[in-house]
């Protein structure tokens, strides 16, 4: 058995059980913060925890989406340095729901798409499309593919 002994003066002792207070408050707020959705998919997008396909999938159904367990694509994409009218637009639908792709400019981040099977009165084909970028899901929405299709956020 091995036993050693520490001295710790009153100072050094109350600094350690302030930064012991202070990291598990930090805990605590982080962890039992909702955010403007108060689901799993939030804290998800907090922590970076979208690794895995089955991750990614769980995302999308705590936002409400069945999908596919497996994507129909995965591409590595870059984002362009300087947005075109499109890709402006498109970023603006993503700022709506908090993201904002700007910040990935001259970037290659990953586009994760899957097949939806729960869009009520849909038309044509639903897809969820996620971009990730170091594990964490940087953007996304849903939208058909029949001609007159549409797209909106994630939510």
């Amino acid at each position: 058995m091995f036993i050693k002994t520490v001295r710790l003066s009153r100072k050094k002792a109350v600094l350690i059980i302030l930064a012991v207070a202070v990291l598990l408050m930090a805990i605590v707020l982080i962890a039992g913060s909702d955010g403007a959705d108060g689901t799993e998919a939030y804290r998800l997008k907090l922590i970076g925890g979208v690794k895995t396909h089955e991750d990614r999938v769980r995302f999308l159904e705590e936002l409400g989406w069945i999908v596919e367990k497996e994507p129909i694509e995965e591409k590595s994409i870059l984002i362009p340095k300087e947005f075109s009218n499109v890709y402006a637009e498109y970023n603006e639908l993503q700022k709506q729901q908090g993201y904002d792709l700007s910040q990935y400019c001259g970037l290659e981040v990953m586009l994760y798409i899957y097949r939806v099977a729960n869009y009520p009165n849909a038309t044509g084909e639903v897809l969820a499309c996620l971009y990730v970028y170091n594990n964490q899901v940087i953007g996304g929405d849903i939208h058909s593919t029949a001609l007159d299709g549409f797209m909106h956020g994630l939510k």
